[in-house]
């Protein structure tokens, strides 16, 4: 049964959860987050908040303006060492609860957002049960066909997610609640060999072999506010290319995802994209009209951005990694059964 706020509330008098946030470079989006803090329909005495400036981040003290004043407890630390992976371990050792929400420095969390995790772990109290919340393009956003297309298992993929059960491969760390024991179990994220870019995909399998499960809560929802374009793209996927090819080095029993999805686009007809036109108002499952549309869009998109991804795998292959996949491993997918999603 999906547990409800109404139902949970009043058990969390004195339930507790601590807000972990890496950040590096975006000082303005930071404090709008944690303006929508302030507002959240959950009391500022049921969480705390724990900042954690990249160890690039060049002034980390001028943070410390934008943390003033607030009415829950909040702190600044520092990373020791660059990459989120680095920030997040920071953040969740030094939490004084047991409940872990990790969300990303460029979203904007909805007046629900940190209630309805909180009442879904009082109704799931096990150690080995996590909760996704959703994450949407901000309101104050442009949203264009591209960006809509991130949404179909590029960049998240939730519009796969049936029922409750979101899989380990979904384990997106923009949105994402944990309990401690479970990070402490498992150490936390690889800072060394992931410190940007897969590292919650690898935790979350690492968290799977302790029986780790993830249930998608679609009410505790966050807006991204993060304008997405594919100049942008075509140089996040050559990040996207180095740390899957670590990742699968690592993991050598998961498909790399994107690189089968990229490697498929290239030896076909060369797409047009005329489908983009009709992408706004066409969903993907709208009725033999929306799959050719989405089809047409989908083809393009992935052509555009291919040389960009394999020219980076074949330089990380280069540089002493793994060789890439074997002769039949394009029929294996991720043992979560579906697409492990894009690393934010």
């Amino acid at each position: 049964m999906i547990p409800t706020r109404s139902s949970e509330l009043r058990r969390l008098e004195v339930a507790s959860i601590t807000i972990v946030i890496p950040t590096l470079g975006r000082p303005t989006k930071l404090r709008r987050l944690l303006d929508r803090l302030d507002r959240q329909d959950a009391e500022p005495d049921a969480f705390e908040l724990i900042v954690v400036a990249d160890a690039k981040e060049r002034e980390p003290e001028a943070l410390d303006e934008i943390l003033k004043q607030r009415p829950y407890r909040v702190s600044r630390l520092s990373g020791p060492r660059p990459g989120a992976s680095a920030a997040r371990n920071v953040g969740w050792r030094e939490a004084r609860t047991d409940l872990i929400l990790f969300l990303d420095d460029d979203v904007l969390p909805e007046g629900s957002l940190i209630s309805e995790h909180l009442a879904w772990h009082a109704r799931y109290p096990e150690a080995e049960t996590g909760v996704l919340g959703h994450v949407r393009w901000a309101d104050e956003l442009r949203v264009t066909p591209f960006m809509r297309w991130l949404e179909q298992g590029i960049q998240f993929d939730y519009p796969r997610i049936e029922g409750t059960d979101a899989g380990w491969g979904r384990f997106y760390t923009a949105n994402a609640s944990v309990k401690r024991e479970m990070l402490e179990w498992t150490r936390g994220f690889e800072e060394e060999t992931l410190p940007f870019g897969y590292e919650d995909l690898d935790l979350a399998l690492r968290m799977r072999a302790f029986g780790f499960r993830l249930l998608y809560n679609r009410a505790a929802v966050a807006e991204h506010l993060h304008q997405m374009d594919l100049d942008f793209w075509k140089s996040r996927v050559r990040r996207i290319a180095s740390s899957e090819r670590q990742f699968v080095t690592m993991h050598p029993e998961v498909s790399p995802y994107f690189f089968h999805l990229f490697n498929e686009a290239v030896g076909g007809k060369r797409a047009r994209g005329r489908g983009r036109y009709l992408a706004l108002r066409i969903p993907p499952r709208f009725p033999w009209l929306g799959p050719r549309v989405w089809s047409s869009v989908d083809t393009y998109y992935r052509q555009a951005l291919a040389p960009h991804f394999l020219e980076a795998w074949e330089a990380r292959a280069s540089e002493g990694a793994a060789q890439g996949p074997g002769e039949g491993e394009a029929s294996r997918r991720s043992s979560s059964g579906s697409s492990p999603g894009g690393p934010k």
